[in-house]
């Protein structure tokens, strides 16, 4: 197998449609080599415990509403292009995601990372959920088969917290300034919501140098 590390944020919409164009190669290619890893990057390490009023957020950091609607119209493009939904107008908070990454981690351990990250997305991009909230984190969990009741009492505490916050400052030490960035078998990176057919080629590339090594 390959390793596959994706560096991801569950607020960035870029890594979301990145992951559906990746998943449409998954699905195209179910003997596809790779054993993926999501690793934490905070595009707002920053960020208050409870978040940011959504517009406030985006206008602060698109200069106004119309460098926030000039910033999201390719994103709503890409969206399309990739058959996700995402519902702008409901989301009301930007959060802060360290609490999201800690889920991450741990579900991870029990194997259901990809799992977990697709509901954040889903969550956040769809529902305009509040997902630095740490019963909507719990409720989440529950739904991908964690112990709902473990992981509230986990957020409630500084568990983990320290190992997300050194993650996010180890990528941005090799390199990582956005996501999602993929690495391929530890060694080469590829930035941005990359094309289901870039993916199919790279599968095809691995798939030919397995057979031929």
């Amino acid at each position: 197998m390959t390793q596959l590390d994706i560096f991801s944020d569950p607020i960035c919409p870029w890594c979301y449609i990145g992951k559906a164009n990746l998943d449409r190669a998954l699905l195209d290619h179910p003997d596809h080599p790779f054993r993926i890893r999501w690793l934490p990057f905070m595009l707002n390490p920053a960020m208050p415990a409870g978040g940011m009023d959504r517009r406030q957020y985006l206008e602060e950091k698109f200069g106004g509403q119309d460098g926030a609607v000039k910033a999201y119209t390719p994103v709503l493009e890409h969206a399309e292009k990739a058959g996700v939904e995402i519902n702008l107008d409901r989301i009301k908070v930007t959060p802060n995601t360290v609490n999201a990454h800690r889920l991450i981690h741990w579900a991870e351990i029990e194997g259901v990372q990809t799992a977990v990250v697709s509901a954040l997305f889903r969550a956040y991009f769809v529902e305009g959920r509040d997902i630095g909230d740490v019963e909507t984190l719990a409720d989440l969990a529950d739904g991908a088969g964690l112990d709902a009741s473990l992981v509230l009492r986990l957020l409630n505490t500084d568990q983990d917290r320290q190992e997300i916050v050194e993650r996010d400052a180890a990528a941005r030490g090799m390199g990582v300034t956005s996501v999602p960035t993929f690495v391929v078998g530890k060694r080469h990176a590829v930035p941005g919501a990359q094309p289901p057919e870039l993916w199919a080629q790279v599968i095809a590339e691995i798939t030919a140098a397995t057979r031929a090594g």
